[in-house]
């Protein structure tokens, strides 16, 4: 199992990717569609914070499996939130 600081710094690194790459997106096209790369970047720190507060407060078990099934399913929601966010932002691209 990775470590809860490895965990924390995985989320911050795909977050400010998400963020970079929308900033990125504003300043190329003149700040086209403005408010709803600002909902994708307000989507994905909203979930970085949810995903701190599940990674700081896992659930008092004992059992490692579970700690470990616990700590997968963050990593899943975490890919799922990154990859959700890259794929609005390229649709944005795409109009």
């Amino acid at each position: 199992m990775a470590s809860v600081r490895n965990i924390k710094k995985d989320i911050d690194y795909l977050v400010s990717e998400v963020i970079s790459d929308c900033y990125t997106y504003l300043f190329l096209h003149d700040e086209k569609n403005k408010e709803k790369v600002i909902e994708i970047i307000e989507s994905v720190v909203e979930s970085r914070n949810k995903l701190f507060e599940r990674v700081n407060n896992p659930e008092k078990v004992s059992d490692k499996k579970q700690i470990k099934k616990h700590y997968k399913g963050i990593y899943n929601d975490l890919f799922t939130a990154i990859d959700g966010s890259f794929t609005k932002l390229s649709d944005l691209t795409k109009q």
